[in-house]
């Protein structure tokens, strides 16, 4: 039986590096490439069975080599596009192009594998210039059938029809990032736009200003998310409530210039903006801590995202559409919820809303066996877990970057025993991405094949 040959094109040098190592251990043969002339090189002596290749390269983007590799290869083989800087926008020209999936970084190995996994058991033929740009990315609604849920799906298609900011109110896991790309998706005029997507309380006080709007430093010009980078998509600011005061002041004028300015054109300037919080704004606003003018702008289009207690009959099927998406995206082995089980979660609390199921979900898939899973099962699963009494040497006198640093090593160690040194398993296990894993254990110096080799 041939091994597959993968051509892997990325210009960072770690990257392709990982790449391969992971795709050699699981058999296959892999060249790599750090730009377009070695991977035309490679093409052209050692035609690859499957391309994994890269937006941004030195010489040439990958959307032009893409499509260089459909006009002189019509036959050839498939190509997965990847990309740290990747948008909605980029996506679905890729995919038009002619690529069989499009992967954003930083790369979930699991999915990585499993991809390439089924796109070399299916056969394609890529399509000529003349099929170019008749494919498209199906469009995904907020799961639930419940009549709240279609209500909801409802109002926020109004929504979408009117440029004015919407401001997504909800708990904390309820799913406002999935109706804001549904928003996104369901406006004809933004969605072949980027969607880009910010969590304000990742971005430093300081910096915010810097990272939203941009400024000229040095006489050459910074480009910021709302003024360049998603201007004609869609932008999603989650937790709007940390905006500092000044990012505060400069968004209001933002939304007051593009109000002024009527009209949406494909020209526009402006973003369609989307907010989101899981706080009541009007108390901040009554405590001074968020400007009032601002409240209003981005309250004019209020959208409520439910808790999940609110519709426990969407259960049943958040339950098979996590099941199903984990085992796609991720490789997990299938399994099914019995009738008592889904009855038991759909009479549970659910604190953390949709985010804890999904959670939920995939630990079931990880650490259970058989195709059920019981009743029994899912009572351990909605125990509080509890870590009193177990005993691990760490130095409490260190300062707190080592001690924490000590204990990751003791964790995954243990981890990896219990995985006889398998580290795909053990990342389904610490819930971690493969490819964060492996970095993380080669900055810990922990050799997994080793720890393997003691069980």
């Amino acid at each position: 039986m041939t091994v597959p040959h993968i051509l892997v094109v990325d210009d960072e040098p770690d990257i392709r590096i990982l790449i391969r190592e992971i795709l050699e251990d699981e058999n296959y043969r892999v060249s790599i490439a750090e730009n377009g002339t070695t991977a035309r090189q490679v093409w052209q002596n050692d035609p690859p069975d499957l391309l994994l290749l890269d937006i941004w390269i030195p010489d040439i983007d990958g959307i032009s080599l893409l499509r260089e590799w459909i006009q002189g290869h019509p036959k050839g083989a498939p190509v997965i596009m990847m990309s740290g800087h990747g948008t909605v926008e980029t996506a679905v020209q890729a995919i038009r192009l002619g690529a069989v999936d499009y992967i954003e970084k930083p790369l979930s190995m699991a999915k990585l594998l499993l991809t390439v996994e089924k796109t070399l058991a299916t056969s394609y033929e890529l399509p000529s210039p003349s099929k170019i740009g008749e494919r498209s990315p199906p469009l995904l609604e907020p799961a639930g059938k419940s009549l709240l849920m279609t209500k909801l799906r409802e109002q926020a298609r109004r929504m979408a029809d009117d440029e004015a900011p919407i401001l997504l109110i909800g708990e904390p896991g309820s799913g406002k990032n999935p109706f804001a790309q549904y928003l996104h998706a369901v406006r004809s005029s933004r969605c072949e736009g980027p969607f880009t997507a910010v969590d304000i309380a990742s971005l430093k006080p300081e910096s915010q200003d810097l990272e939203l709007f941009g400024e000229s430093l040095d006489h050459q010009n910074q480009p910021g998310i709302l003024l360049e980078e998603g201007r004609r998509g869609t932008v999603f600011l989650n937790g709007i409530e940390a905006l500092s005061p000044i990012s505060q002041r400069r968004l209001y004028g933002l939304i007051d210039t593009a109000a002024s300015m009527g009209t949406i054109t494909s020209e526009q300037r402006f973003p369609r903006l989307v907010a989101a919080t899981s706080v009541d704004l009007l108390q901040l606003v009554e405590a001074g801590r968020f400007q009032e003018d601002l409240f209003y702008q981005l309250s004019v289009l209020p959208l409520a995202i439910p808790p999940l207690r609110e519709h426990p009959e969407d259960i049943p099927e958040l339950l098979n559409y996590f099941v199903n998406l984990l085992v796609e995206q991720e490789g997990y082995p299938y399994r099914h919820f019995s009738v008592a089980a889904q009855n038991r979660l759909r009479n549970y609390n659910w604190p953390g809303n949709v985010q804890e199921l999904r959670n939920l979900v995939r630990r079931l898939l990880i650490i259970g066996g058989g195709t059920e899973i019981g009743l029994a099962e899912v009572e351990a699963s909605l125990k509080p877990i509890s870590i009193t009494g177990t005993p691990l040497s760490i130095d409490l006198g260190l300062p707190l970057r080592e001690a924490r640093e000590q204990f990751e090593r003791l964790y995954l160690e243990h981890k990896l025993r219990e995985t006889g040194g398998n580290v795909g398993k053990a990342a389904k296990l610490v819930e971690m991405e493969r490819t964060h894993l492996y970095r993380k254990l080669r900055a810990l110096g922990i050799d997994a094949k080793q720890l393997g080799n003691q069980e």
